[in-house]
């Protein structure tokens, strides 16, 4: 329902209309208007709404994974969220790069075909500053990448690209693999100019700097798996039940788990003064009797009393009493 005008609006409203302040025929022309979508019958979307969505979902799940590794490797707090997901053709990515750019090529096995990895400058710059034992800073002026700079930024996109492979895992088990590091958008030409492709753009946030991550996968590379690039796909293979055979495996894998289980005989408190004079035959009292059962504990965990003893020549312990189990 619309808003309800009052009384006092509505004269206003006839007055304008009798001054003609207000063309009733403009209001009917604005009502009759039609949003109109542009649509090019020469260069169509090859992915649909659904293959951007499942996109979304593997990318949001690979910015948490990065946000973590980069905030354990740069030591400082790090946010990586995706801010758009779209469809385009590959030129009007490679116009918007400006020079000099880190544009990573990547080999995307087993499917056929290179993806780009971009990393804005500012950004790069922060991450070498980084790591390098500063605090982060971009530089003022932007200038081309040196060698050492160039490997740095290397080592951490190998690193990055390896977290791509469990975002993915549902959809195809990938092998993602740098070729080669490119400064010059000339030199990463991937596709043809107007092949489609799904670009990815990453908002990444550094202390106080804030930069991109552009990830450019073309049509061509996933279309042998374009089918499964739909969220009614994702969803059920997550939600997948488990069969028999993964029960038994995992029952298998738990069971041949090994676990420190150790006795312990007692417990005291002494001066550090005594401790520091202690000598071999000096006899330490514990706060365990004789006849007491002692504490056996599975890691830190209290699972067990139990009596001290020997069995085959080996000092051993009783179990004499279980704790508790996992489901009480």
């Amino acid at each position: 329902m619309g808003d309800i005008m009052s009384q006092n609006e509505i004269d206003e409203l006839l007055n304008a209309l009798n001054t003609g302040e207000i063309d009733v025929e403009e209001i009917s022309n604005s009502k009759e208007e039609k949003k109109i979508k542009i649509h090019d019958f020469r260069r169509p979307s090859k992915f649909a709404k659904d293959h951007m969505k499942t996109l979304n979902i593997i990318y949001d799940n690979y910015a948490r994974l990065v946000t973590n590794f980069l905030s354990g490797y740069l030591r400082t707090l790090v946010q990586v969220n995706v801010i758009s997901v779209e469809a385009i053709a590959y030129y009007e990515f490679n116009n918007s790069i400006s020079n000099p750019a880190i544009l990573a090529v990547v080999d995307f096995s087993p499917l056929s075909g290179s993806i780009i990895f971009e990393m804005s400058p500012p950004m790069a710059y922060a991450l070498i500053d980084r790591i390098l034992g500063g605090k982060g800073f971009p530089i003022d002026k932007i200038r081309e990448f040196t060698e050492v700079e160039t490997a740095i930024i290397e080592r951490i996109i190998v690193q990055i690209l390896n977290l791509m492979r469990e975002p993915w895992e549902n959809v195809i088990a990938i092998r993602p693999r740098l070729e080669k590091i490119e400064t010059n958008a000339q030199f990463a030409q991937i596709v043809s100019a107007n092949e489609m492709i799904a670009l990815i753009t990453l908002g990444v946030r550094v202390g106080e700097v804030e930069g991109m991550i552009n990830i450019c996968i073309p049509h061509m590379v996933v279309e042998p798996i374009v089918s499964k690039l739909s969220t009614k796909f994702w969803f059920s293979t997550v939600e997948k039940e488990a069969t028999k055979e993964n029960k038994d495996t995992i029952e298998h894998k738990i069971g041949s788990t090994k676990v420190p289980v150790r006795a312990v005989l007692g417990r005291t408190t002494i001066p550090v003064g005594d401790f520091i004079e202690l000598q071999p035959g000096d006899v330490i009292p514990l706060d365990t009797n004789v006849d007491n059962n002692l504490e056996v504990l599975v890691g830190e965990l209290l699972k067990f009393y139990g009596t001290p003893g020997v069995k085959k020549n080996k000092v051993a312990i009783k179990v004499t009493e279980v704790v508790g189990k996992e489901d009480e």
